[in-house]
This record gives C-alpha cells, structure tokens and sequence, in this order.
C-alpha cells in the first residue's frame, strides 16, 4: 500500500509539472530570416546608344572568409546618362534565387545608397515605394565631364529610416537600419 500511494504522489507531481509548463517553449515565435545575397550586378546602358557596362560583387562564400570578387567591364563615357538597374541573387541555392521579388515586396523596409567619389557622376532614383521614398532597384547616373577614377559603393540598408533627413535624397548618414550588402566598385571615365 505504501508503495502505491508513493507512486500515486510521483504521478501527481509529474502531472502537475507537465501542466505548468511554458507553451512558448514548445510553440517559438517564428524568426524572419534576413536575405542572403551572394551577388549583386549593376548594368548601366547609355541612353542613345552604346557601350552597356556591367559592375558585379560576388561572394559565393556569403560573409564567409573568401573577400568578394568585384568585376567592372568597362570605362563610363563622359558626359553619358546611363539607366541602371541591379540583380540581387542568393547563388548558395540551386538555381539561384533573385532576392529582387523579396526586396519589391518589403520595398517600405529597404532602400539602396549610392556614393560615388570624385566628382565623376550624379545618380537619381528611378523606382519607389510604396509611399513614394526611394528603393533604388532602378537608377540613372549621369557622368560629369570630370574624367578619372574613383569608386562607386552601393549600399543596401534593411529597414532605414526613410523620413530622416537627406535619406529621400540618397544621403547614407541619417539612414539608420541594418546593411544588407556593400559594394565598393572601382570606376573611371573617359
């Protein structure tokens, strides 16, 4: 009887304590995942006509240790108006899959910079969110009449404060948010 009424006390408690438990352990809130981007490939085609130049970063390696591989097919004319757009793809799945889709689904949450050195070119926004602030999938660049070298970095923030001064303008400082992708391309023009 004894040993009846010790396991009777044992099944109780183990009853009680399974019922006290913390559901959130068993039901996690689900994690969002932040896109991997391995590439990213800007494509400039002068408008009348001409050379079309390609600027490529690719790190198939993610943020592993291998640094990014950066090509740049070509010198920027003078003088030259391009319209540009970029290819984002995560190159670690088979086929590669455009992050393009997912970054025109959550356009209010992203938003890429441009930064160029030198004096060699102005860029203008040539797509929008939601709420008509700047994305930046799609641009133009217009070179000055300044020739030479320089860099052009293009910079995407996840979730930036688009409201923040100079940030409708494509001004980095203020943007706050979490980068997604830096490119620093090594430019000249002739």
């Amino acid at each position: 009887m004894k040993i009846f009424k010790n396991i009777s006390i044992l099944l109780i408690t183990a009853l009680i304590f399974t019922a006290c438990s913390n559901d959130d352990d068993n039901n996690p809130e689900p994690v969002e995942e932040q896109e991997v981007i391995t590439t990213l490939t800007a494509t400039l085609t002068p408008v009348g006509g001409g050379k079309t130049i390609t600027l490529e970063s690719k790190d198939l390696d993610g943020n592993g240790p291998n640094t990014p591989v950066i090509t740049v097919s070509g010198p920027l004319e003078a003088n030259t108006t391009y319209n540009a757009s970029l290819e984002l793809l995560n190159e670690t799945e088979s086929p590669a899959e455009s992050i393009n889709e997912e970054i025109e689904e959550k356009d209010d949450d992203h938003q890429f910079f441009y930064q160029i050195t030198n004096n060699l070119a102005t860029l203008n926004y040539a797509d929008f969110d939601s709420n008509n602030k700047p994305l930046g999938l799609e641009f133009s660049l217009t070179t000055t009449t300044v020739t030479g070298s320089g860099f052009l970095t293009i910079t995407l923030r996840h979730e930036p404060n688009k409201n923040a001064s100079g940030v409708s303008d494509g001004n980095i400082e203020n943007a706050g948010g979490e980068t997604d992708i830096q490119a620093v391309f090594s430019i000249s023009v002739q």
